[in-house]
């Protein structure tokens, strides 16, 4: 059967594959498209399970919200070139959204198959590398934030307790710029008493050593030591835990400064319910 350029350019534009690898699969297949499709993708995921253990340190955020939902999905390969490639970048946008609609809180096989089709596809080592589901219950509002080409990713829910002033614009600007904040600083917790106390006493330690071979605590009383120590740890504390860093819109607020303000304006009060945090690549 003879094999024309139409079958070759149908083949083509259904599995990626180059000119003469659509034509010698049609050829090996006697031209029956089907066939030659699946070979080409035998093949293909077999060139797929060589390249799996390059590295994949380039990639891409991608959130979607739908309703009272969002999900956060970090897609990971080997380049920027294709972390910029548009179907690399919808298939992270349909994993958010079928994540969504299916209820779907962490890789699975169905989603991983999802990956391995376009990797075999574009013929570079891929994967799935997180994904989350977030929820705003009632009295709370979500808001997302995507910094540059979906190098990070936030989502941010926000409490009232007067629901209808989430509606409100100016509210609704503040909870986008927390997230721009978030975003900006990657903060660890909300609050201090949201970090562990095993890390805590690990800061400790470690700054207890460094205070030991300063040269200028040498021959200090213990207690004024003490105190010194206390001040480095509240320091470290405020530098990442949200509520107490510097806003970014005003660094002479804390974020529970603006965020009080914010509510206040408002006509109510407001609270950081939960956050997410994906940056590609880590």
């Amino acid at each position: 059967m003879a094999i024309t350029a139409a079958d070759v350019k149908a083949l083509r534009e259904k599995t990626g594959a180059g000119p003469m690898e659509c034509k010698n699969a049609l050829t090996e297949c006697g031209g029956d498209r089907e066939k030659a499709e699946k070979l080409l993708k035998e093949k293909g995921l077999a060139a797929a399970e060589k390249r799996a253990d390059r590295a994949t340190n380039q990639g891409r955020v991608s959130i979607k919200i739908a309703g009272a939902k969002a999900a956060l999905v970090e897609m990971s390969t080997e380049t920027d070139f294709v972390a910029r490639n548009p179907e690399f970048i919808a298939l992270g946008d349909a994993i958010a959204a079928r994540a969504i609609e299916k209820g779907i809180a962490a890789p699975n096989d169905e989603l991983n198959g999802l990956v391995k089709d376009l990797a075999t596809k574009i013929r570079e080592n891929m994967s799935l590398k997180r994904l989350c589901v977030v929820e705003a219950g009632p009295g709370e509002y979500i808001e997302s934030y995507i910094h540059g080409d979906g190098a990070i990713g936030v989502v941010v829910v926000i409490a009232a307790d007067k629901p209808e002033i989430l509606g409100q614009q100016g509210v609704k600007s503040f909870v986008h710029d927390l997230a721009l904040h978030i975003a900006a600083f990657n903060p660890q917790a909300v609050s201090k008493d949201k970090i562990d106390g095993a890390q805590i006493s690990e800061q400790q330690e470690l700054l207890r050593k460094q205070m030991e071979g300063d040269e200028k605590l040498k021959g200090k009383p213990a207690g004024v030591l003490e105190g010194i120590l206390k001040g480095k740890v509240d320091k470290w504390l405020s530098a990442i835990c949200l509520l107490d860093q510097n806003f970014v819109k005003d660094d002479k607020l804390t974020v529970a400064a603006a965020l009080a303000g914010a509510g206040k304006a408002a006509g109510g009060t407001l609270s950081v319910k939960d956050y997410r945090y994906f940056r590609a690549g880590c």
